[in-house]
């Protein structure tokens, strides 16, 4: 047996949704078989990690002093590669049950607008947590492949993917990016902005977890027939104490406006640029939203009455982009064709 052979045989192919809020990783044969929070807990006194994913996001803004709960990732790209490193080598000896022995073949979606340098550095992260070949596919691209659109035919199909670092917007045909953009707004930003909101306009401070589960209940980007509150806890700014306020739907909708006008604008953008032929496409087929960003209420109606074009959610918004890169492993000759660095 060959040692090449015998590398196959402790070896599982990996797609990787490697993203800034979330990372989702399937293996050849068995599907999805890890998705977290894409957080590193690191003790500070020994250098280091306490814990990776769920049971590191259980820590957010609860750790003590010697204790810190990071994100590796910022903007759809490694922030902090040593901790990137470790929550890859984390992830992929969890989709092999803690196997020591792989050496997986690993693709993985990349926004399009990253760097050389900001490639490499994923390249590497995904090397060092022992991978025996990497693979980077552009993020929208598989995120439209995973969505179900068509993207062998010649047709142009335009898919808004809206992770927690960035929108990666593309327009496909015949296999191909035509027009593809990332801006680095998305709902991590949102979040941020909700943080914002309740500090200036309640006097509140808020954590992390706590913006995102507002954006989740009352969080809109267009009128709603029936306008959501919640009660929010927080520590109040000037008193330094524990306190409750209500927070209505029209507020955070206000507050997440910028964001989703970026994101709006960006879409415009695209659909200035590209070939009459693919904007009559597209005016027929419509844009599909993919990502867990897209989940903001009444997100599909806002674009779409700013565009007058039809707009639709993927059929499972979180996991497209993995499914999209899962189907580059069982055809390599368009894993060829389509990926942007090995």
């Amino acid at each position: 047996m060959t040692s090449r052979s015998l590398l196959r045989m402790f070896s599982s192919d990996l797609a990787i949704d490697l993203g800034t809020a979330n990372t989702l990783v399937y293996a050849t044969g068995k599907g999805i078989v890890v998705d977290e929070p894409s957080i590193v807990a690191i003790n500070k006194k020994t250098g280091k990690v306490e814990s990776v994913g769920k049971d590191a996001k259980e820590m957010l803004g609860r750790t003590p002093g010697y204790m810190v709960a990071i994100q590796p990732m910022r903007d759809g790209v490694i922030a902090d590669f040593d901790a990137a490193e470790e929550m890859l080598q984390n992830f992929i000896q969890k989709a092999h049950q803690r196997k020591r022995l792989v050496h997986p073949r690993i693709v993985m979606g990349i926004p399009s607008e990253t760097t050389d340098v900001e490639r490499r550095a994923v390249l590497d992260a995904a090397y060092r947590a022992k991978a025996s070949e990497v693979h980077l596919v552009d993020q929208a691209m598989v995120a439209a492949i995973g969505a179900g659109l068509p993207v062998t035919e010649a047709t142009g199909n335009m898919v808004v993917d809206i992770g927690g670092g960035t929108t990666d917007i593309a327009v496909i045909s015949l296999s191909g990016i035509v027009y593809s953009r990332s801006v680095r707004v998305a709902g991590n930003l949102m979040d941020e902005k909700i943080i914002e909101h309740l500090r200036h306009g309640h006097n509140l401070v808020i954590g992390e977890r706590t913006a995102e589960a507002i954006k989740t209940e009352v969080g809109s980007a267009y009128p709603s027939d029936r306008p959501a509150s919640m009660d929010v806890k927080g520590r109040d700014v000037l008193k330094g104490i524990p306190r409750t306020v209500s927070v209505r739907e029209e507020e955070i909708r206000q507050a997440l406006s910028g964001c989703v006008s970026l994101i709006v604008q960006a879409i415009r953008v695209a659909l200035e640029r590209i070939p009459p032929e693919l904007s009559a496409d597209i005016s027929d087929r419509g844009i599909v939203l993919t990502g867990g960003g897209s989940l903001l209420k009444n997100l599909d109606k806002r674009i779409q009455t700013e565009t007058n074009l039809p707009v639709s959610l993927a059929e499972d918004p979180l996991t497209s982009v993995v499914m999209g890169t899962a189907k580059m492993l069982e055809d390599f000759s368009l894993l060829r064709k389509l990926a942007i660095l090995n």
